[in-house]
C-alpha cells in the first residue's frame, strides 16, 4: 500500500505502507514480504498472522487476499487495517521468505 498523496514517478520508502497495519515499515528497516500491485506485510503482522492462522489454527472467514490476490476456501487473517486479509498459503510462504532472509532478523515463531 503506499500512502496517500505520494509521486507515483517517485516513490520513496516512507510512501510503502503495511497494508496491515498501516506502518511505514521499508523506512523503519524492519522486515517486510511484498506480495502483488505493491502490497506488503510487515514482520510484525506476519508474525501475529502466522501465530493465528498457522500455530492457533483460529478459525477466521476466508477473503481476498491482498498478497496474492485470490479467495481461497481458508482462513483470512486481518491485522487492525481489516480491509487487508492475508490467505493461510501467502502467511505461510511469506514466513519461509523470511525466516530464511540473510536480510532480516525475523524469527518465525514458535507454539507456545
Amino acid at each position: 500500500m503506499h500512502r496517500d498523496g505520494c509521486d507515483p514517478d517517485n516513490v520513496r520508502p516512507e510512501d510503502v505502507l503495511c497494508d496491515f497495519c498501516g506502518a511505514a515499515a521499508w523506512a523503519a528497516g524492519k522486515a517486510c514480504v511484498e506480495g502483488h500491485r505493491g502490497s506488503l506485510i510487515c514482520g510484525d503482522c506476519l508474525s501475529n498472522a502466522y501465530r493465528s492462522v498457522v500455530l492457533r489454527q483460529d478459525e477466521l472467514p476466508s477473503a481476498e487476499c491482498v498478497l496474492c490476490l485470490e479467495v481461497r476456501e481458508e482462513p483470512a487473517w486481518r491485522g487492525r487495517r481489516a480491509e487487508a486479509a492475508a490467505c493461510r498459503r501467502c502467511i505461510k510462504q511469506s514466513a519461509g521468505v523470511l525466516h530464511t532472509s540473510r536480510h532480516w532478523d525475523w524469527v518465525k515463531p514458535a507454539n507456545p
